[in-house]
C-alpha cells in the first residue's frame, strides 16, 4: 500500500506551504518535483491543487511524486498563468524561477492585480526585484520569510494587490521584511556581497554614488534590530 504521509518540505517550500490559506484552490506555479503541491493536497490544507509546469519531463515526475493525492490535484503543461482561468484559483504560487521570469509571469496576467489572489513568490535570484515589482505594481508584502536551503537564502514572499502603487526604498527592496528573522544579518551581508560585485562594474557616476549609499546604510549596525 502506497504511503498517504505528505512528503518531506525544506524550508524554503515549508515557508511557503504556510503562506497558502487553508481551504482555497491552489496553483503551483513551476511544481517541478510535485513536492509543493502533494504536500497541499495530502495534509488537506487546499481541497484542490492545480500543478503546472512548462516542461512535460518536471510535469511526469510531479504527477508519480503526488499520485497517492491525484483525486485532489489536476496536471497542467503550459507557460505561466496562461494556463489558468481568472479565478480557478485563489491562491497562487511561483517557486524556483529567476525573478525576471516571476514578475513576467504576473504581468502578463492582468486578471491577477486583484485582492481576492494570495500570491506566494519564491524568486530564485534578485529578490529586490520582486519587492521593487510589487511595490511599483500595487502590491503589499503581507509577509514574508527568511529560508535557507541547499546552502542558499531565499525570501518567501506572501503579496496582495492593494492598487496603491509606490517607489520603495531601496534599503527595504534589499532587506524585505526579515530583519527580526533568524539569519537576518547572515541574508543582509550576503545581499551586502552582491552589491559590492555589482559595484566594482559601475563607472564614476550617480549610480555608483547611490550604489556606496546604499551600501554604507547596509554595514551600519545601528540600522538593524
Amino acid at each position: 500500500m502506497q504511503q498517504r504521509r505528505p512528503p518531506q518540505l525544506d524550508a524554503r517550500l515549508g515557508a511557503a506551504a504556510a503562506f497558502v490559506r487553508p481551504g482555497h484552490t491552489a496553483a503551483d506555479i513551476g511544481c517541478d518535483h510535485g513536492k509543493l503541491s502533494a504536500f497541499l493536497a495530502a495534509s488537506g490544507r487546499c481541497p484542490r491543487v492545480l500543478a503546472c509546469d512548462v516542461r512535460p519531463a518536471p510535469l511526469a515526475k510531479a504527477q508519480k511524486t503526488c499520485a497517492p493525492w491525484a483525486e485532489r490535484i489536476e496536471f497542467r503543461l503550459g507557460d505561466g498563468l496562461s494556463i489558468l482561468a481568472p479565478g480557478e484559483a485563489d491562491d497562487i504560487i511561483i517557486a524556483g524561477m529567476g525573478a525576471q521570469t516571476v514578475t513576467d509571469i504576473l504581468a502578463a496576467a492582468p486578471w491577477v492585480f486583484d485582492a481576492r489572489y494570495n500570491l506566494v513568490l519564491v524568486p530564485a535570484t534578485r529578490h529586490t526585484h520582486v519587492r521593487r515589482w510589487l511595490a511599483q505594481n500595487g502590491f503589499e508584502m503581507a509577509g514574508e520569510t527568511l529560508a535557507r536551503a541547499a546552502g542558499r537564502w531565499y525570501a518567501v514572499m506572501n503579496a496582495r494587490y492593494s492598487g496603491r502603487r509606490r517607489e520603495p526604498d531601496p534599503l527595504w527592496c534589499l532587506t524585505g521584511a526579515v530583519q527580526s528573522q533568524p539569519g537576518a544579518a547572515e541574508y543582509r551581508a550576503w545581499q551586502c556581497w552582491k552589491m559590492k560585485k555589482y559595484r566594482r562594474g559601475l563607472a564614476p557616476g550617480p549610480e555608483a554614488e547611490a550604489l556606496d549609499r546604499l551600501i554604507q546604510q547596509m554595514e551600519d549596525d545601528t540600522l538593524w534590530p
